[in-house]
């Protein structure tokens, strides 16, 4: 009989001590084994994203001057409204055109997040985006033809400009003559007057 309780209470002793001691201890290495599991899956990001960082360090060092400041005049990383109306401003000069009324949300010019409309869990919430939007408005003057002219080199402007609307009304009144007799020429091209609502954009940083 008591051969066959030893067995039994030995057996009891073991489940008791594994229950106390070894499972414990077997759950805490399973937990460093998970943090550790963790770290290495954090290091090899770290690594991935050091070798996507050095191939565009790689690729940027590798454009020439010039084109980086192409690049930062096609989307600059400001506003910079001031230099963006006298390009606007240049461009138009050629064409006898001069640029009045211009008018801006001063909101607008300030490097602040956009937000866009980005769905999630079933509904539409707003998330930043890496880019701002600046309006600007003027009015201008001239022939048709150098408006057509003008408003193609401003599309082709190295800065991205988008035009939103054009409204036009004439203006057309060359007066001749004074004192006793004043007469309207006809014969002169005629002269609309243009308002303008565009955008541009710069890339937050």
């Amino acid at each position: 009989m008591m051969r066959l309780i030893m067995p039994i209470v030995l057996i009891g002793i073991a489940i008791t001590l594994f229950f106390m001691l070894t499972n414990p201890i077997y759950g805490e290495i399973s937990a460093l084994n998970a943090q550790a599991a963790s770290y290495n899956a954090a290091l090899d990001n770290s690594k991935a994203l050091e070798y996507e960082r050095d191939k565009l360090v790689t690729k940027s060092n590798s454009i020439s001057y010039d084109n980086l400041l192409k690049l930062e005049k096609l989307l600059p990383g400001n506003v910079d409204n001031v230099r963006l109306i006298l390009e606007i401003g240049e461009i138009a000069k050629p064409y006898g055109m001069v640029l009045k009324d211009v008018k801006y949300n001063v909101a607008d010019a300030k490097t602040v997040a956009t937000e866009g409309p980005v769905v999630r869990g079933g509904g539409i919430n707003s998330a930043p985006k890496n880019y701002g939007v600046f309006n600007l408005e003027f009015s201008t003057s001239g022939t048709y033809d150098n408006f057509v002219n003008f408003t193609k080199d401003l599309e082709k402007n190295l800065r991205i400009v988008d035009i939103s609307s054009i409204l036009f009304s004439s203006s057309n009144l060359a007066v001749v003559g004074a004192g006793a007799g004043v007469n309207t020429r006809t014969d002169s091209p005629e002269i609309y007057k243009y308002d303008f609502k565009i955008k541009t954009y710069w890339l937050k940083n």
